[in-house]
């Protein structure tokens, strides 16, 4: 029984070990601080998961079509600690985010802030805002 429990947590251990593993990466190795945007829509999605929470929201674009837009957030409870909750932002809200344009990835963007629809600016926890300061960049 012993050794049938041993060899169980071995494969497991194996298992998790062999699995790919999500790497965190630096703002700068995503987005670029030299394109700055801000778009208003209407909040389709709010992905509350780890390692950064997500707002997808639909916005016209210069033809007038409806195009959606994947705005990343901070950590849940980097966002909890600046007073958001899974609750925030329902589908259907009107907002206005500030943030800064993906190196890669078609309408994609981090967010630095959310404008709520009751006219409250909240800090969305970008990762240009985490570390040491930095003369160059837009000030909080």
């Amino acid at each position: 029984m012993r050794t049938a429990l041993v060899s169980f947590v071995a494969c497991v251990a194996v298992t998790v070990s062999a699995m790919p593993a999500g790497a965190h990466h630096a703002f700068a190795a995503e987005f670029d601080r030299d394109k700055p945007i801000t778009l208003t829509g209407t909040v389709t999605k709010l992905e509350w998961t780890n390692p950064h929470a997500r707002i997808y929201i639909d916005v016209k674009d210069e033809k007038g079509n409806i195009v959606n837009w994947d705005f990343e957030l901070g950590p849940p409870n980097g966002l909890m600690r600046r007073g958001w909750n899974r609750n925030s932002l329902r589908q259907g809200h009107v907002v206005t985010i500030n943030g800064f344009l993906s190196k890669t990835a078609p309408r994609v963007a981090n967010a630095r802030t959310v404008k709520l629809s009751d006219g409250r600016e909240v800090f969305a926890g970008s990762s240009f805002d985490v570390g040491p300061a930095d003369e160059d960049a837009p000030a909080k």
